[in-house]
């Protein structure tokens, strides 16, 4: 049957490798037996900044006139002058208004999330070769995340969610002051057919990513000249669904260089290089006519492909699906590249990565390639699949990831042992979103709905809060929601973590929730789940985003089925305005620059919306 282009499709084609490999490797509890969950003291506490030092820096400031100056956790005259180069840089990338530090942070599992719980056993693949114990893996050097607006200083939004903590796929302010919409320009997509289905324009999660290089990194990228002399540029980079990555003018929606096209459907957002190095990692969500899905590392000098992977991995336990919704994540200390897959294998790849910005020259030379995968106590040819759609997030060396088959784990990304994990009951695509909160740190998360798996009609789709160092349950908020077979129901967009004035709530939207075609917008109250209210209209799989004035104060803006941009008043649910760019559905998220919003749709646009 052809996809129609207004209307969701996912699909899965599980083959699993049935019998389980000749060594089998447990978990820590299971492999000795007497081991047991218990904190574990591998972080390390960066230095932290001394309030004594601020305070006299801050009078220092006052003292000689200057009149704006932002430090973050690092200190001394050489990022002050840095920052005051920068001007409003860092300032303007700011969203949290007040100063959020480092925190004591030891995870550990507690009986109720004991990994043997719900992992049979994991596999560790170094160069090829598969370790005979998992307690042999050595990494080569210690990955250390800080927290997630330290991800990247560049001035753009390089992931999906804009960082490690997957909580803020904004730059910058909007300075709204009508809280209007208006549809600044669209761009065409296209559609590209794989077998007897057809993939349209922008699907889940299908976030657009934005950068304003700099000139000398422009000079010898292969933009117009036109783009290149615009030193107020923002490039809108988009991989869509008909096998195109999109380069354009975020204020016009002009080119700014011609389609990269690469032949396969990209469902996810891909991300950019944190460092700011002119580098695009994209995974391929469906396999073409071209070969099977696998990811891209491409040169955006002259968008060239330097490197391809996942394609057909035998170390999979999924047989030759190899699809790649998530987007990737790169440890800039180690020049790693973190990037899963739903063929339920976690990839660690040192880069190599060679960058001269005057030359203009790039390379990588992919040296350690680890790989990390696992089977689940529940995971069959039938239910529970093994494999991750969401993107992982990080804080300190660990990794919160959910999964096709019900499991949220906690992975020491250092060592290769699960921490924890947490059974979140369904096939799950909503990336996990740390918060720190009082010096503690929680995880927002909440499930899809599977068709047959718990149910033939309707199920209980919980919003969860939980401990990320132990796994534990803080409170869930419950939802009773329908489902259609390939068009799941419950959440499939990722929870938006509200800052500045909307620090008290989350935001999350729920599909199906009283017949298949409607869905709720829903704000909960951090403390403890309550709703603050909710906002009725179709369902909708695109992800919310909170867009913030300078003052602190915003709006909420997400997407839904039947093509309508909608933007509310945060702390109480007004409906603003509302603006409609699509006949058909709107699956992606959208990201915000300043007061730009981009989304694109499954009806073939791709579109710039002015928040006013």
């Amino acid at each position: 049957m052809k996809q129609k282009k207004s209307t969701h499709v996912r699909k899965s084609r599980y083959t699993s490798k049935t019998a389980r490999p000749e060594h089998l490797q447990y978990t820590n509890a299971q492999r000795t037996g007497t081991q047991k969950c218990r904190r574990k003291r591998r972080f390390r506490l960066k230095p932290q900044v001394k309030i004594g030092g601020i305070i006299i820096l801050a009078l220092l400031i006052v003292s000689v006139g200057y009149h704006t100056f932002f430090t973050d956790k690092k200190t001394g005259t050489e990022k002050a002058q840095e920052a005051l180069s920068k001007n409003a840089k860092e300032t303007d990338n700011l969203v949290e208004m007040e100063e959020v530090k480092e925190i004591a942070f030891e995870p550990h599992c507690v009986d109720s999330t004991k990994p043997e719980n719900l992992i049979s056993y994991t596999n560790i693949e170094v160069d090829g070769n598969q370790l005979e114990n998992v307690a042999d893996y050595q990494a080569d050097g210690d990955i250390e995340f800080n927290i997630g607006e330290d991800y990247t200083k560049v001035n753009g939004i390089v992931t999906f969610r804009g960082n490690s903590f997957r909580d803020n796929p904004t730059y910058g302010y909007a300075n709204m002051s009508e809280y209007r919409l208006n549809g600044a320009w669209s761009a065409d997509t296209g559609s590209l057919a794989s077998g007897d289905t057809v993939w349209t324009g922008s699907g889940w999660t299908g976030q657009p990513l934005m950068m304003k290089w700099p000139k000398e990194v422009k000079a010898h990228m292969n933009m117009t000249e036109e783009a290149k002399a615009d030193d107020d540029l923002v490039e809108v980079i988009y991989a869509c669904m008909d096998g195109n990555v999109y380069f354009l003018n975020l204020k016009t929606g002009e080119k700014t260089r011609d389609p990269l096209y690469l032949g396969y459907t990209f469902k996810g957002a891909g991300a950019l290089d944190p460092r700011g190095y002119p580098i695009m990692y994209v995974g391929a969500g469906y396999n073409s006519d071209e070969g099977t899905a696998r990811v891209f590392v491409i040169n955006l000098l002259d968008c060239s492909v330097m490197y391809t992977f996942g394609n057909n991995d035998e170390f999979s336990l999924r047989g030759s699906l190899s699809f790649f919704d998530g987007s990737a994540l790169v440890d800039t200390e180690t020049d790693t590249l973190i990037y899963p897959g739903e063929n339920g294998i976690l990839y660690l790849i040192k880069l190599n990565t060679s960058y001269d910005k005057e030359n203009g020259t790039l390379s990588i030379n992919p040296g350690k390639i680890v790989k990390w995968r696992y089977y689940g106590t529940r995971s069959s040819d039938e239910s529970f699949w093994l494999g991750m759609e969401d993107s992982v997030a990080v804080y300190k060396g660990y990794a919160f990831m959910a999964d096709n088959g019900g499991n949220l784990m906690c992975l020491n990304l250092n060592t290769l042992q699960l921490v924890w994990v947490q059974d979140v009951l369904d096939d799950s695509n909503s990336t996990p979103v740390l918060e720190i909160e009082n010096g503690h740190l929680y995880l927002y998360v909440s499930t899809s709905f599977r068709l047959g798996w718990r149910s033939n009609d309707s199920a209980t789709i919980p919003i969860w809060k939980i401990d990320a160092e132990t796994g534990e349950i803080i409170w869930h908020t419950d939802y009773e929601c329908y489902t259609d077979d390939g068009v799941s129901g419950g959440v499939q967009s990722t929870i938006a973590c509200g800052k500045n004035s909307f620090s008290d709530y989350i935001y999350v939207t729920v599909s199906k929730t009283s017949d298949n075609a409607s869905g709720v917008l829903v704000c909960l109250k951090k403390s403890d789940g309550s709703k603050a209210w909710e906002d009725s209209s179709s369902y909708a799989w695109s992800s919310p985003v909170c867009i913030y004035n300078k003052d602190g104060s915003g709006k909420v803006l997400y997407c839904n089925s039947t093509g309508d941009v909608r933007l509310l008043d945060g702390k109480t649910g007004k409906l603003e305005d509302t603006l409609s760019i699509s006949d058909g559905v709107i699956e992606a998220s959208p990201a915000v620059y300043n007061n730009y919003a981009v989304v694109g749709t499954r009806d073939c646009k791709i579109w710039g919306i002015e928040i006013k």
